[in-house]
């Protein structure tokens, strides 16, 4: 049986193009018997990943598989290595329940170098609902790494900063600053300030590891220039190798964040024309990126009075900081949450903790379209192109005229 497996691209906000890319893969069902006294285990299949890679592949490439589910590796570029049959299949295969859906990439061990099906198009993830044993045959054209970088993908003004340090963190950081439209034309002119995690792949489509980045330049300029929005700052800070440590509830992370507090805003207020007061300064992120930008707003809601946290991953670390949330018996935080997640396949496990984080605020007095605001999306998958799609709601919840 021959299908076409169809990768949706997401709309963004307002004007912005809908693409939809197709990627040619052969499935084929096999028949699977057992032939041993116990019983077979029906509601698992085995999926056979088949990548006959490109003439362009370097020798000794090490290739691999990764994807939504932890067998896949839960989005680790360069943990699930396939098998070399020869110099032209590599191979992997995997046991997950019927039913489950998989979203997944090919990569060379990084974000830079991952498998792509169209020349000059960087693909959304590949998708697959596991019904019976099946083997996906995976034809690249190219790898991303072999592509025409697209760098200056980028409406408006930005600047860097380059190398900062912080104590306690191991690795120096890069920012990305965002000027509104007004910015050089009104000189006396101060602005809010929107600090955002993945700062490399924020705005610019060139250092975004995906291809893709959230297009929150091009989102705030329309909306600014709607008349929705208020003109603001956006500081992006990029991340590191540490990302997944720095961005949870643990001494990397409290390093990072008192990196953010005492050496990234001071630099700014002292470099922009800012309003630095708390009402004017929030923080914003996605995934891990969207947990930590929570734990700003709660560890310091002196410094952020609003938190933008899409597809968090509030059930990290054992729900940490639900429980945290749930045993805080002092006053109520002076503070705005935005919360959103999807549906679909991996990004479905993360509602049970938006919904927990929801029913405690609530609990706790916080007021719904007053203090936090929240949105599902079931179709939505974890993706650049799926927060670029919605980041225009946490942008009018916070700075909306």
């Amino acid at each position: 049986m021959k299908q076409k497996l169809g990768i949706k691209m997401v709309k963004s906000h307002d004007s912005f193009t809908r693409d939809t890319h197709w990627m040619d893969i052969r499935v084929t069902s096999i028949v699977t018997l057992c032939f041993t006294a116990t019983f077979c285990v029906a509601q698992n299949a085995r999926v056979t990943f088949k990548v006959l890679p490109p003439a362009s592949t370097p020798r000794n490439a090490t290739m691999f598989i990764v994807g939504n589910d932890s067998t896949l590796g839960e989005w680790d570029p360069g943990k699930i290595e396939l098998s070399q049959m020869n110099d032209s299949v590599w191979i992997g295969q995997f046991t997950f329940e019927r039913g489950q859906k998989l979203e997944y990439k090919i990569t060379r061990g990084g974000w830079n170098v991952q498998a792509v099906y169209e020349s000059g198009t960087i693909p959304g993830n590949s998708r697959l609902i596991v019904r019976d044993d099946t083997e996906v045959v995976i034809r690249p054209v190219l790898w991303s790494d072999g592509m025409v970088k697209t760098f200056g993908g980028i409406t408006g003004t930005v600047r860097y900063h380059k190398g900062l340090r912080g104590k306690g963190l191991r690795y120096a950081r890069d920012l990305i600053v965002w000027l509104p439209p007004s910015y050089e034309k009104e000189p006396s002119h101060r602005y809010p300030v929107l600090y955002m995690h993945d700062g490399q792949n924020i705005v610019d489509p060139g250092t975004s590891y995906a291809g893709y980045d959230w297009r929150v330049d091009e989102v705030a300029d329309s909306l600014i220039r709607a008349r929705k929005m208020q003109e603001i700052i956006v500081v992006g800070i990029y991340n590191s190798p540490a990302r997944m440590v720095e961005y949870s509830d643990s001494g990397l992370g409290k390093a990072y964040a008192d990196f953010v507090v005492h050496t990234v805003k001071p630099l700014i207020d002292s470099s922009y024309r800012t309003k630095s007061d708390r009402r004017n300064t929030a923080v914003m992120g996605s995934s891990l990126g969207g947990l930590i930008s929570f734990l700003f707003a709660w560890w310091y809601p002196d410094i952020f009075s609003r938190a933008g946290c899409l597809s968090s991953v509030f059930s990290y670390n054992d729900g940490k900081i639900l429980k945290e949330v749930e045993s805080d018996s002092g006053p109520g935080k002076d503070i705005k949450i935005y919360m959103d997640c999807g549906g679909y396949a991996g990004e479905a496990a993360l509602k049970p903790g938006m919904d927990r984080m929801i029913e405690l605020l609530r609990g706790k007095g916080y007021k719904e379209r007053k203090d936090f605001e929240y949105f599902y999306d079931a179709s939505a998958e974890h993706s650049e192109r799926a927060w670029a799609a919605r980041v225009w709601r946490p942008l009018e919840f916070f700075f909306g005229n």
